[in-house]
């Protein structure tokens, strides 16, 4: 029935093609934002293995080290959710589905670089809550599909005659 309507069929394909657009735009961006992300892991190491400062053992390293990595994950994921295949089938819950991992792995992201002196309970609470939300949602709209692939059985090669 609204396919009937006059310069429908032109402003659905305008739209595609603005939507195409934004995509590229967008991917163009966050490539961006994670080479220069990558770069500045890249340098940050580079600097403490030169001044000797990267000591494995410190937890304030660690911290930092891990959220650097977690912030070039996060943003590559968040482009892997731009690219999703629009022909793929139901690629609007894929994409919900990669923006709840989006949202768990920037939840714990804030967890690892969280300095424990300078919270306080509430704040760690609201954390908690919110990563157990996201893992209740991402449970609740994994779907069937996923379960079934994952408990395919497991076929192992044929034993090789010892020598």
């Amino acid at each position: 029935m609204i396919s009937n309507i006059p310069g429908f069929l032109k402003l659905t394909k305008l739209f595609d093609l603005f939507e195409e657009f934004a995509m590229v735009l967008l991917t163009i961006c966050i490539m961006i934002v994670a080479c220069l992300g990558l770069l500045h892991v890249v340098v940050a190491i580079g600097q403490m293995v030169w001044t000797a400062t990267l000591t494995p053992t410190s937890p304030v390293v660690l911290q930092s080290i891990f959220g650097l990595f977690f912030t070039v994950l996060i943003a590559l994921e968040f482009k892997h959710s731009i690219l999703v295949m629009p022909e793929a089938q139901s690629h609007s819950m894929v994409r919900m589905r990669s923006v709840l991992l989006i949202g768990m792995m920037a939840t714990v992201r804030k967890f690892i670089v969280l300095d424990l002196n300078g919270v306080n309970v509430q704040e760690l609470l609201a954390l908690s809550a919110s990563v157990l939300a996201l893992g209740i949602v991402y449970w609740l709209v994994r779907g069937k599909t996923d379960f079934s692939k994952n408990m395919t059985a497991v076929t192992l090669p044929p034993e090789t005659p010892s020598i």
